[in-house]
């Protein structure tokens, strides 16, 4: 697969792209600020970009709202975001645009090279892939939106696991259930939250993410 990276560090930018190099990826170019980043997008058209929502000239979100105009532009091209905290306002944008090929994980909490290279993957294959703590914060956000307060207990904790990218097999792994028990939480999600005629599998995003922006 072909890559972008966004990273105002030098020095993180040659590890990530050694790294990516290294795991058989194409990285294509590599690039320290948000507008730039979408120029080289524009010329090169890649599978994947892997960006920092901080960076250069302000330091705040330019990364992050230079992937929300990519995912806007580009929609097939994959987007997976690395910060330092979560950027609630454009976070939510990015999210609620397109159902696939999205991630966002907290640097901290990618507890090694394995995790972050199977969300990579999962972002490149069309999944989705979010760290828990993103996840939570973006749900408080939202606390007014009703659905969310017809969900039980267990619906909500495969919620959770849905929202971070795992499927039903690894759901019932991490919750130490049966698969057919998951599969009826997520139809029972789906029809809480006014999924049940949706199609595709992007209703297992939409699940946790489509009210985000209401």
């Amino acid at each position: 697969m072909r890559v972008i990276i966004a990273e105002d560090s030098a020095l993180l930018r040659d590890g990530l792209r050694r790294l990516l190099v290294d795991e058989g990826y194409t990285v294509v170019d590599a690039v320290g600020d948000g507008a730039t980043l979408v120029e080289s997008v524009s010329r090169h058209l890649p599978d994947l970009v892997v960006a920092d929502v901080r960076m250069p000239p302000t330091h705040s979100d330019e990364g992050l709202r230079a992937a929300v105009e990519i995912r806007r532009r580009w929609p097939s091209i994959g987007v997976l975001m690395l910060s330092q905290y979560v950027e609630q306002r454009y976070a939510v944008d990015l999210l609620t645009g397109h159902g696939t090929r999205v991630g966002y994980l907290l640097k901290d909490r990618v507890a090694d090279v394995g995790e972050f290279l199977e969300a990579l993957a999962r972002v490149g294959a069309g999944g989705t892939a979010f760290d828990p703590e993103v996840v939570r914060q973006l749900l408080r956000r939202t606390t007014h939106s009703d659905p969310l307060t017809r969900l039980t207990g267990r619906e909500k904790d495969v919620l959770d696991a849905m929202a971070q990218g795992h499927n039903n097999a690894s759901i019932a792994a991490r919750l130490h259930v049966s698969q057919s028990a998951v599969e009826k939480h997520v139809r029972s999600i789906f029809d809480k939250l006014g999924l049940a005629d949706a199609e595709g599998y992007s209703r297992r995003v939409l699940a946790v993410l489509r009210y985000l922006g209401e």
